[in-house]
């Protein structure tokens, strides 16, 4: 343990639960509902709503190999090419085995996935699949169903849950397990203020950290606590450098920020294709699969592209899909391009990469355990080695829906354990909060130094600009600002600053391009040097240490041997 915390207040007020889940998505819900199935006290603790966080605003769907004449064989291969070898292949076997039995259990709970004429599930393509197994619903509105289901059987279950609440802390017992953690309601209700869920058990289910960049596809709640959290308590994460920039997002305009609308992956795999400006179709040529390559390849030659033309956007066009076809396939998008002034039936799409998805996270063995006793992670907080340097699209829900399942499994296998109590860090040392107006220059340093395109040069200035912000923080303010005083903006600004500072100092030390990592200065992948992982933890006196595995496989996460 580092005994390093946020600086916030005494709990005020304490409940107990055999296990507290954070986070509720796709993976927070289902490892809460297979929880209390199970006769185990669960408590969710969410940051917002229950429905408000990354699984809604998923469009293209949840991958799984259902279809006639495709395999969890055919599903491994597609992944593993996708992770441009650093996929962890057990974990892809156990994602692409147990997915379509996890599928039918959701579809079970109630959700409603769209279906052909003759009454099965409707299946479409998306970038680096090679067969139609992208299930979806509502057309391109699958996370907004799946959500809609999970929270209707959280609460048909009487699942206790605590909305609007930021987990701050983990808190532990005398023998360094985990024994609950430390969080902020905001705003009255029936708690309020700072408290601790009491637990033997802590699941961080709480999403991504897109909010680290100035433009993403994430909601505002997507900023890295759940990673921060790991950190400060001594865990390890790994493979931060591998952020998917989504190749095909809304283009708003130049300097446009926050949560930018996304152009599912599934308009082009119905057929859309990409072009510039003189209507040239530039993916030819460049991967057999063209528009539906992995994400990486195609945000790399849409910025290539633009690079060549001198423009901030490419198009999708997707006129021929005609009126009724966007209407009925793709309502959600249809409505969003509309909305700022874009008809997809009549013009192509402006569209331009953003930060989308973190491939790496919370390093977590097959069963979601972390290298903290008691504490566990999944969805895309965690880092199974299912992604491996780049997310096979689709697979994130699935990953989620798998991984909370075998959590569950194996909280519920584990002996019944009563938490200790949970007791201070002898020294503890308070993670000192950045100051006034952090958050805008962190989002613009990554934006600017540790986006699509990477350099030595622009990481190390990005790293240095991160550490005079770190500096600033510990000396309580420079001559134009101040710091800033506890609360939910600055806890979540040191957060970001936190997992920022872990995602430069990745990309620095990985000399080489793979996957969505894209080094200018080192262009080709190199197998020989870097066909391994980083693994990053905080030290006690508040710096990274930044090891790299011996081989593509991770060690244990603790003693206990890997499965077979």
């Amino acid at each position: 343990m580092t005994g390093i915390r946020l600086h916030a207040p005494a709990p005020g007020w304490a409940i107990d639960a055999d296990v507290v889940v954070v986070g509720s998505g796709v993976a927070g819900l289902t490892a809460a509902l297979r929880c209390t199935a199970a006769g185990l006290r669960t408590v969710v603790v969410t940051k917002a709503r229950l429905d408000d966080g990354s699984t809604r605003w998923a469009q293209g769907g949840v991958a799984a190999a259902l279809g006639e004449g495709d395999t969890p064989e055919q599903h491994l291969d597609d992944t593993l090419v996708a992770g441009a070898g650093l996929c962890d292949e057990q974990a892809v076997r156990a994602l692409v085995t147990e997915g379509p039995d996890a599928v039918r259990r959701l579809i079970s709970t109630g959700a409603d996935f769209d279906k052909t004429s003759d009454g099965e599930i409707a299946l479409t393509r998306e970038g680096g699949h090679h067969r139609r197994r992208i299930a979806h619903a509502g057309g391109d509105a699958t996370g907004a169903e799946i959500s809609r289901a999970l929270v209707e059987a959280i609460r048909d279950r009487g699942v206790r849950f605590i909305e609007h609440a930021l987990v701050l802390d983990l808190l532990t017992d005398g023998e360094g397990r985990t024994a609950g953690v430390t969080l902020h309601v905001m705003g009255e209700g029936q708690h309020d203020g700072v408290g601790a869920v009491h637990a033997p058990a802590v699941v961080l289910a709480t999403g991504g950290m897109g909010q680290v960049f100035s433009a993403t596809t994430n909601p505002g709640v997507s900023t890295g606590d759940g990673v921060a959290l790991a950190l400060r308590a001594g865990a390890e994460v790994s493979d931060l450098e591998f952020v998917q920039f989504h190749p095909t997002v809304l283009f708003l305009g130049t300097g446009s920020e926050g949560q930018q609308p996304l152009v599912s992956e599934a308009v082009r795999g119905e057929g859309a294709h990409l072009v510039d400006a003189d209507g040239v179709r530039f993916m030819l040529g460049q991967h057999e699969l063209a528009e539906l390559a992995p994400r990486d390849i195609v945000a790399k030659a849409i910025t290539r592209r633009m690079q060549e033309q001198g423009t901030d956007h490419m198009y999708l066009d997707g006129r021929h899909f005609g009126a009724e076809m966007w209407a009925e396939r793709f309502p959600t998008i249809l409505a969003a391009c509309r909305a700022h002034g874009i008809d997809p039936v009549t013009e192509p799409i402006p569209v331009a990469p953003a930060a989308h998805y973190a491939s790496g996270g919370v390093r977590t063995d097959l069963r979601g355990r972390t290298t903290v006793p008691g504490l566990y992670a999944c969805g895309e907080v965690a880092c199974t080695g299912v992604h491996g340097a780049n997310r096979l699209a689709s697979n994130s829900l699935l990953e989620g829906l798998v991984f909370a399942e075998r959590i569950a499994e194996e909280i519920t296998a584990a002996a019944p354990r009563v938490p200790g109590a949970p007791v201070p860090h002898p020294a503890p040392v308070t993670l000192p909060l950045p100051v006034s107006g952090a958050r805008t220059r962190i989002q613009r340093i990554m934006t600017a130094g540790a986006g699509v395109l990477r350099s030595e040069a622009s990481l190390r200035e990005a790293a240095e600009a991160l550490e005079a912000l770190h500096s600033d923080a510990v000396a309580g303010g420079d001559d134009d600002s101040k710091a800033a005083e506890p609360g939910v903006d600055s806890w979540e600004t040191t957060n970001l600053l936190c997992v920022a500072r872990v995602l430069v100092a990745a990309a620095l030390r990985r000399e080489e391009t793979r996957g969505c990592h894209w080094r200018e200065d080192h262009p080709e992948r190199d197998d020989a040097e870097w066909r391994k992982h980083l693994v990053v933890h905080l030290t006690h006196e508040r710096t990274l240490d930044v090891r790299t595995t011996d081989t593509s496989d991770f060690p244990p996460t603790l003693d206990a041997p890997r499965e077979p």
